[in-house]
């Protein structure tokens, strides 16, 4: 913790706030940003939301007692402050790492955190449900209180929850912190509708001015007020284009400021009084109280660690990347398809940074859509698209890609339309953790019918596979994870339905690859071959649907044992696939064993960990490949290396 920090290392726990004055939790909100910035200056962590939220954070805390009331953070990496407040502050330095703190909310860690929230947009709905689970358990006194941003409000499962929320009337508090960002800016009309909301200070001047002068009116009681409140009805609809939430159902409080301490415990005290769903309209700047994160919150929504000018100027990083990753290598080939075929459009869901699809949104707008956090729009859209005769590319994390599974299927599938999906992060992302990770894209998509699944296995691949879902008349998806490319030095072959590429042949026992575990695979057979004696081969599977048969019937037939190796969950994916394959045309099994992500969620850690975790590390895969070989071949001993030549390699 921040040796300067006078007020934070005396709190334990929201109850330790009750005794701080005006100044002293001003001072403590500084402290907190003192300690957020400390902890990004040592490693990649979510930053610029989180300094926005301080003042709220400290405030929702002070108004209500989350030890019995309920609270949850939608998308929750702006946690931070939260935690720094229930009892974590000593803990923070660890966050994102191996056996550190979760950079999400987590119920493992702290009874203040009642879900793992990393996917936007879902708050209002479980807020609500625990509300309405707390009435029936006959604990109608607990309140319930969702923290939602702006850039996730566009999201559908928000207006069910609105909806459903207007209709049953329960004592909810959905606080909307509205600081004109996603990650990136937001987009679409609820955006500028907020803008008119935010723009509205004839409304909140008007509001002030009524209440000073309301004891000289002469009408008494409630007629007094029945009448004030019609009239601010008919300003508020004039000013607010319609009172959107007013006329779902919710009390529409606001725009008030969020850094404003005072004024928000107010606000809150009040919602406290009043009946019924209630949305509590927050103004936040991201990245408040750091210049550099304010004047660029997206380059600092999680940047690299980096050194504090005191001057204030624009920390530099510390580290950089050191290649190219599998992202920039297809957004490079999208610029490229954009610019050759104009009939092509990229379509990602509020993850343009993410996906490095600045360049292609700026030189080639009218091929480039922004949804928002709406992914289940996003697949439709494309579907409508495609149908007219476009190529659409849905460039999303395959994380999100869960949220449209049912349009994957009806709008997409079914109709056989040749929608182009590329999946980032597939496989495990590091730091991020369970939310995040892109395990479960290949079970989820082998079951439909029309699709098409590939996996680049290195830099090689990803242009020619974009290439061939461009010019496949159905529905395409490509799967890479967060990792830097890495170049296998072959003649490349070329991408052709349902084949395999054979890399290395060897009648020992083969590796089949599922992308970019190729390289890996690789690197252990060369282990496997140079220490223990053992010839085995490595084939880059390419498609996982439709299956090279044709390898499948080799490798089984031909070869000492076949060890599939995936960065995906084992039920479903690649290597089920194989055994399915090997099943239906009647091989034996015997000596086919899978090797992927376990039946668990795997925690935040660094990539090269979770891999490590997984055995899909080069020494966990050639710890497989000789079990196997023993199994297969138990006569045969196998040389172990000596001390002299593990020496030399290391």
């Amino acid at each position: 913790m921040n040796q300067s920090a006078q007020i934070l290392p005396r709190i334990g726990s929201p109850a330790d706030l009750k005794g701080l004055d005006d100044d002293q939790l001003e001072q403590l909100a500084a402290e907190m940003r003192e300690e957020l910035i400390d902890v990004v200056g040592r490693r990649s962590a979510h930053f610029a939301s989180n300094l926005g939220v301080v003042e709220l954070c400290l405030a929702l805390h002070l108004a209500f007692d989350f030890r019995r009331d309920r609270l949850i953070w939608d998308t929750g990496h702006q946690i931070y402050p939260h935690k720094l407040i229930t009892g974590r502050a000593s803990q923070l330095h660890t966050i994102r790492t191996k056996g550190g703190l979760m950079g999400y909310p987590n119920p493992s860690e702290s009874p203040f955190d009642l879900f793992m929230t990393g996917h936007a947009g879902c708050a209002p709905s479980t807020a609500l449900g625990l509300k309405a689970g707390d009435d029936l358990m006959g604990e109608p006194d607990r309140r319930a209180v969702a923290v939602i941003g702006d850039g996730a409000l566009p999201s559908g499962i928000v207006f069910e929850s609105f909806n459903h929320a207007g209709g049953l009337k329960k004592n909810l508090l959905i606080v909307l912190n509205d600081n004109q960002m996603s990650i990136c800016p937001r987009v679409g009309g609820l955006g500028e509708y907020l803008d008119r909301a935010r723009m509205s200070s004839t409304y909140n001047d008007w509001n002030k001015r009524v209440k000073s002068l309301l004891p000289s009116i002469p009408l008494l009681g409630e007629h007094a007020e029945r009448w004030l409140q019609q009239f601010k009805d008919a300003i508020k609809a004039s000013l607010h284009q319609g009172m959107l939430f007013e006329e779902l159902g919710l009390v529409y409080l606001g725009p008030i400021d969020g850094h404003d301490m005072k004024t928000l415990r107010g606000y809150l005290e009040r919602v406290k009084t009043m009946e019924g769903p209630v949305l509590l309209h927050v103004l936040t700047n991201k990245g408040h109280g750091f210049a550099p994160a304010v004047k660029d919150p997206v380059k600092y929504h999680a940047p690299a660690p980096f050194q504090v000018h005191e001057s204030g100027e624009s920390p530099a990083p510390l580290k950089l990347a050191s290649s190219r990753t599998f992202t920039e290598c297809m957004s490079d080939a999208l610029y490229d398809a954009c610019r050759k075929n104009p009939k092509l459009a990229v379509i990602t869901a509020a993850m343009c940074e993410g996906n490095k699809l600045q360049k292609i949104r700026d030189d080639f707008p009218s091929q480039f859509f922004d949804v928002g956090i709406c992914e289940s729009h996003a697949v439709a859209f494309a579907a409508g698209m495609a149908k007219a005769g476009a190529r659409p590319v849905v460039d999303i994390y395959s994380t999100f890609l869960q949220r449209s599974y049912d349009q994957i299927f009806q709008e997409v599938s079914l109709q056989n339309l040749p929608v182009i999906f590329c999946l980032d992060r597939a496989g495990v992302v590091g730091a991020d953790g369970p939310t995040h990770h892109g395990s479960y894209d290949l079970a989820y998509l082998r079951v439909f019918p029309n699709l098409v699944i590939l996996a680049p296995a290195d830099e090689k691949d990803v242009a020619a596979m974009l290439e061939f879902a461009a010019g496949h008349p159905g529905p395409v998806a490509i799967r890479y994870p967060r990792a830097n490319l890495e170049t296998i030095a072959r003649e490349v072959q070329p991408i052709e339905l349902g084949s395999a590429e054979i890399l290395e042949w060897e009648t020992d026992g083969m590796l089949l690859a599922c992308g970019a575990m190729t390289a890996t695979c690789l690197r252990a057979a060369d282990r496997l071959r140079e220490r223990h004696g053992l010839s085995v081969g490595v084939a880059s599977a390419r498609f996982i649907k439709p299956l090279d048969q044709t390898l499948v019937k080799k490798a089984l037939g031909e070869c000492g044992f076949v060890l599939t190796v995936e960065e995906g969950c084992l039920m479903g994916g690649y290597g089920s696939a194989v055994l399915e394959e090997a099943s239906d045309l009647g091989l034996s099994t015997a000596r086919l064993r899978r090797l992927g992500l376990p039946d668990r969620f795997i925690l935040h850690a660094e990539r090269d960990d979770q891999l490590a975790e997984a055995g899909l590390d080069v020494e966990g895969i050639v710890q497989s490949a000789l079990a196997l070989a023993r199994e297969a071949n138990p006569s045969r001993k196998f040389p172990m290396p000596t001390r002299k030549s593990l020496a030399a390699r290391s």
